[in-house]
């Protein structure tokens, strides 16, 4: 007792033959968008489309199966889930059919941003080589700006003396993202850097 009776249960669920894989899901989940193609091919359904199922009763769907998951799951919790080795552009193509538009907007919002982190490529690196002396050294660090890093600091010896005290000097390297605005051109140093490396050629 208070078992669904079978002609009720069977109505509730919906079987689809899609390119010859079978799919399993609820009329409610089909119907979730009002005027998709399988709203009104599971929920409209009348005489005209009595002929659109195979031997078992399950509906056919002459489309490819493989792009069909990603468009039963977001009917199923309206989130869009792609495999990695799917392609976008294939999911894209059965939301379009399906006549499903809140996931045909998604899956190019997510084209969309695929393409621009594609065009922005690896991040590449400007390094510049500074030779200062010990006494330089702090104030080096402090005035670099314009996104320079302080690299690594090799020493050279000294080759400087001033009365009594050598001065040791260095070998500063310092590198700086490459914008993608730059287009590969590497923008002039700040003020204080060209200063820096004027120093450091005069030496």
């Amino acid at each position: 007792a208070g078992a669904p009776s079978p002609p009720a249960a069977a109505s509730k669920w919906v079987r689809l033959n899609v390119g010859g894989t079978y799919f399993v899901s609820t009329r409610q989940t089909l119907c979730r968008e009002p005027k998709s193609f399988l709203c009104r091919l599971c929920c409209q359904d009348g005489p005209e489309l009595g002929s659109d199922k195979d031997e078992t009763g399950a509906y056919l769907i002459d489309r490819d199966p493989t792009y069909f998951g990603p468009i039963l799951n977001y009917l199923r919790h309206g989130k869009l889930i792609i495999n990695k080795e799917l392609a976008e552009e294939g999911v894209l193509e059965e939301a379009e059919f399906y006549n499903i538009a809140s996931l045909v907007r998604l899956v190019k919002e997510r084209i969309r941003d695929n393409e621009n982190r594609t065009s922005q490529g690896p991040v590449k690196h400007v390094y510049r080589v500074l030779q200062c002396q010990e006494e330089e050294l702090t104030q080096m660090v402090s005035t670099m700006s314009d996104g320079w890093k302080f690299e690594q600091l090799i020493s050279i010896g000294s080759s400087y003396n001033y009365g009594n005290e050598d001065q040791a000097e260095f070998l500063c390297v310092v590198s700086r993202e490459l914008n993608n605005s730059t287009n590969g051109i590497v923008k002039e140093p700040s003020e204080k850097a060209k200063i820096l490396q004027e120093r450091g050629s005069r030496m």
